[in-house]
């Protein structure tokens, strides 16, 4: 099948998806969609919309419906995804733990879909020369982490495979840019960070990775909407994933012109983000139910260990 095909058969899936599931509220008005002239998207410093920026291809599409693309870059999930509860933006990408904690604190989002598991993309790393060689060595140390991140599950589950209890480490909450001048000064004993970061910490820093998420997480990339956005404007979200899908596809062919608009993006050098690049999983899917039942153990866990403030049933937001 040509590249073309494929294409014309992806938009055909994606909007037979749209038409029956999420956005069944129905298209805009031709009011509304005039009054619309913005879709806002928040972006951390890694992954495929950083690439769609750096593109440029999603402005080029949008400029025939009369929108222009505002990016705004967020240092972690969590503040993104608070940036979309009080409508500072209307789209996003994220890790698997920021909704969890934001859908616990109220947020109205909704899941648009997901790329496929990364579990190398992130891990808990130590100095080189630590004398830290296992997990189960982790126990009474201090160990720094963006709270409420992909990486928090990450956390959960390696200290349980190592039978240590989350109350056995000293959790400290910093986010990556004071998290690593933690770990490079010594301030800490371990850190657990995603990519480009870990990347960084290893090239840069000597990092020893001690552990990352393969065998232990799943760490699904979602994107999402605010649903009041979502509802009221099913094309343009239509349109922003399929430009999504279209790019992850070109990418996953293409990891060295990836890794030269990856470091224009995110002024970090080549070898950094190439590394990060080599670990990072393309192909955006539709939110299925065996990803919402990942998602659903995952609140469950910090449920249980009281690090969210109830209960959620994850599906609630789809």
């Amino acid at each position: 099948m040509s590249i073309e095909s494929k294409r014309a058969s992806r938009r055909h899936t994606l909007g037979l998806l749209f038409a029956a599931g999420v956005f069944a509220a129905g298209a805009p008005s031709a009011a509304s969609a005039q009054a619309r002239q913005e879709v806002r998207i928040g972006y951390q410093k890694y992954g495929t919309l950083t690439l769609l920026k750096g593109r440029g291809t999603l402005e080029q599409r949008l400029a025939a419906k009369n929108v222009s693309v505002k990016w705004t870059e967020f240092p972690a999930g969590p503040v993104l995804l608070e940036g979309l509860n009080v409508g500072s933006i209307d789209f996003g990408t994220v890790g698997e733990a920021p909704p969890i904690f934001a859908q616990a604190a109220g947020a109205n989002l909704v899941y648009i879909g997901n790329e496929p598991p990364s579990p190398s993309s992130e891990a808990i790393v130590v100095p080189r020369d630590s004398k830290i060689r296992s997990l189960a060595d982790l126990k009474g140390k201090k160990v720094v982490l963006n709270k409420g991140s992909n990486v928090h599950y990450l956390l959960v589950k390696a200290l349980e495979k190592a039978g240590l209890a989350y109350k056995d480490i000293q959790a400290i909450y910093l986010p990556p840019a004071d998290a690593r001048a933690a770990f490079e000064r010594g301030g800490v004993d371990a850190w657990v960070i995603w990519d480009p970061f870990l990347a960084a910490a290893e090239k840069q820093l000597g990092a020893r990775v001690l552990a990352d998420g393969k065998g232990l997480v799943s760490n699904h990339q979602f994107y999402l909407a605010s649903r009041s956005y979502a509802e009221k404007n099913p094309e343009i979200v239509r349109i922003v994933l399929d430009e999504i899908a279209s790019v992850d596809e070109w990418g996953a062919r293409n990891q060295k012109e990836v890794a030269a608009i990856l470091a224009a993006q995110t002024g970090l050098d080549v070898d950094v983000v190439a590394l990060a690049a080599s670990r990072y999983a393309y192909g955006v899917k539709p939110v299925n139910a065996a990803v919402i039942e990942q998602q659903q153990k995952v609140a469950d866990a910090f449920s249980n260990l009281k690090l969210i403030p109830k209960a959620i049933v994850v599906k609630d937001a789809l």
